[in-house]
């Protein structure tokens, strides 16, 4: 069984992410491998201490991953303030002798530096094309905690357990290791707070999570992190503002172009241009070729959050305009075959601290420190379709005793999708749900 097999029988997908599954990622040949660990969502935490915590194992998984896809060269990028973990891998990368295949490259503090697309640039140079993928200048990325399992799954350990960072308004900042499947309340209330009622939780990062509408689901493979704020905080009004609202107030853009200017795409080379997606909504032109730009948009949210200076909605107008785009069977089709980043990118990467600043999260920037904290949930529900591709397809029934990583669902025939294991011991309760409920006995 070679590597592919063990991490398309494990379940490993993308952690950082959709949740694209690991096993076709690594179907290719690449020139370059990329670690990312730049995590540069405000308040998150998780990829820093994993590569903190168990620098060998990432690091194998790392090696394995490049060596598998044929690279020449594996790179691991991490912020440059992280100077103590860049000091660990350095050293253990050395132990570990493979210093001659792999390196740590250095990223400034920026948002969005773990965007794929700017990391491919920031770290080989090279420039992923409009509407492409970083296979298409030779790369392929993936983030710490996939490389963790990576490295598990080569041991026959399936991903039956991820990370999560808990933090924001809540008086314990704290990151943890739950099943797979396990009741989202359970991991929220670790964080110090019972009552919930003045609270709303982001799924993920407060630029690109979005809010949850309640708080009865279920931890998933892809789960990273849940910041928790006031409902009265600007980022949760904001995102929980309906499109229709937003599409109407965004009548008022003065065609600025700021959004544009400060977009992380476009100061690649890339034809991104929120401005004129603005404009084109505001206005119900029908030139196509400006709507098709919505497509190469990342979702990165720094036009709504930090660039329009009069506070209005770029993001969803490109996201309005993508989902008109998927409706209508319409698709960008690139015109240049070459790019260059644009003069001034330099001068318009966004602090970190700048950026959190502005979205009014300075006072909730603090440690989320790795605990030991164990939730044993009585029941999990481990949802079919966690990732990229087709729901798993059930292979035990109800009343079906199973074990802790033991096989639930699988591919189905000839499609993407991923595996899933039983997270905890214990008897089936529920197939038949978008979900796989285990109660542990």
């Amino acid at each position: 069984m070679n590597l592919l097999d063990m991490v398309r029988d494990a379940g490993v997908v993308g952690a950082g992410g959709a949740g694209f599954p690991t096993y076709k990622k690594l179907d290719a040949e690449a020139e370059y491998i990329l670690l990312n660990g730049a995590e540069c969502e405000p308040l998150l935490r998780v990829d820093q201490q994993l590569m903190e915590i168990y620098p060998d194992e990432i690091i194998k998984g790392f090696e394995m991953a490049g060596r598998f896809v044929g690279a020449r060269k594996a790179l691991i990028g991490i912020k440059e303030k992280h100077r103590e973990v860049i000091s660990i891998l350095k050293k253990r990368i050395q132990a570990l002798e493979v210093s001659d295949f792999m390196d740590v490259r250095e990223l400034k503090d920026v948002y969005p530096a773990g965007d794929e697309q700017v990391l491919v640039y920031d770290i080989t140079g090279r420039i992923v094309p409009e509407a492409g993928i970083p296979l298409d200048v030779g790369c392929v990325v993936i983030n710490s905690e996939t490389a963790l399992n990576i490295y598990y799954a080569s041991q026959k350990v399936p991903v039956t357990e991820t990370y999560i960072t808990v933090a924001g308004d809540v008086p314990e900042r704290l990151t943890l290791k739950v099943p797979v499947g396990t009741p989202i309340m359970d991991v929220l209330k670790q964080s110090g707070i019972e009552d919930f009622n003045e609270y709303a939780v982001v799924d993920g990062g407060p630029l690109m999570g979005s809010v949850l509408d309640h708080l009865q689901g279920y931890v998933t493979k892809t789960t990273k992190g849940f910041i928790v704020l006031n409902k009265q905080h600007t980022i949760i009004q904001r995102k929980s503002l309906p499109m229709d609202q937003t599409m109407r107030i965004n009548k008022i853009c003065t065609q600025c172009r700021l959004c544009t200017d400060m977009c992380p795409r476009y100061l690649l080379g890339h034809d991104m241009q929120p401005h004129k997606i603005m404009r084109v909504t505001n206005y119900q032109m029908d030139n196509l070729e400006e709507k098709k730009i919505a497509s190469l948009c990342s979702q990165c949210n720094l036009c709504e959050l930090f660039s329009c200076p009069i506070g209005i909605y770029p993001a969803h107008a490109n996201l309005h305009m993508k989902q008109q785009l998927a409706e209508s069977g319409m698709r960008y089709e690139r015109k240049k075959t070459e790019y260059q980043v644009r003069e001034n990118r330099t001068s318009r990467l966004v602090p970190s601290k700048r950026l959190i600043a502005r979205l009014a999260l300075t006072e909730f920037d603090k440690p989320a420190p790795m605990t030991e904290v164990e939730v044993t949930p009585t029941t999990v529900y481990i949802a079919k379709k966690q990732h990229v591709g087709a729901p798993a397809i059930p292979v035990v029934a109800v009343g079906d005793k199973v074990e802790a990583g033991q096989i639930i669902g699988k591919i189905p025939d000839n499609s993407l999708g991923a595996t899933i294991h039983a997270s905890i011991s214990g008897t089936i309760i529920e197939t038949d749900a978008d979900f796989i409920a285990v109660r542990r006995d």
